[in-house]
């Protein structure tokens, strides 16, 4: 039985897209949450989540985070990313993402990781990446670029934690750092 709920499970979403009739709630199988359905035409509306293209980059061998100048989480350090746009390839986003937020043009070289969250409706994917041109700088949506060895990143300044465990994940692949120990970013140079 289709119910007819003034707040459904997620209140933003109210009127079919399809007809316009209003949507009710309804468990379409067991093992899934309540979906909103139209009480008119039937349509089922999927929440799906919402995908995010990152990239971490290294700097003159330190890692490049970003002051986000917008909320949520103003005044906190990130890696350069955002939105994927609809029909948008994830790794040419990734790409975009970090030019419009720093002017750095990228080549992408390889996954660090995909995280998500309970409760949360991003679905973050975060790659390795190096430049190829462009001047670094303060663009949309940031309002400080830094660039950080691994053991002065500040981790309670860092503004999601997808941003802190894809860190976690690149420094500990990528120089084999535990979480107090020694990390150089480029292992071919000598430190002595």
């Amino acid at each position: 039985m289709l119910e007819t709920v003034d707040h459904p499970p997620s209140p933003e979403f109210r009127f079919c897209p399809v007809c316009g009739g209003r949507f009710g709630s309804l468990t379409l199988k067991a093992s899934e949450p309540e979906r909103l359905v139209c009480t008119r035409c039937e349509f089922v509306f999927y929440l799906d989540p919402k995908v995010v293209a990152c990239v971490i980059l290294e700097l003159e061998e330190k890692i490049l985070l970003l002051r986000r100048a917008i909320n949520p989480q103003k005044g906190r350090w990130v890696m350069p990313g955002g939105y994927v746009d609809r029909g948008e390839v994830v790794s040419r986003a990734a790409m975009r993402e970090t030019e419009e937020e720093c002017g750095l043009t990228t080549a992408l070289d390889a996954l660090v990781g995909v995280y998500s969250y309970p409760g949360k409706t991003e679905v973050i994917v975060v790659y390795k990446g190096r430049r190829i041109g462009g001047q670094l700088a303060p663009w949309d949506e940031t309002s400080e670029v830094g660039l950080f060895s691994p053991d002065r990143i500040p981790w309670d300044e860092i503004a999601f934690q997808s941003t802190v465990d894809a860190l976690k994940d690149y420094l500990r692949f990528h120089c084999g750092r535990r979480e107090n120990g020694p990390c150089f970013l480029n292992p071919k140079k000598s430190t002595t």
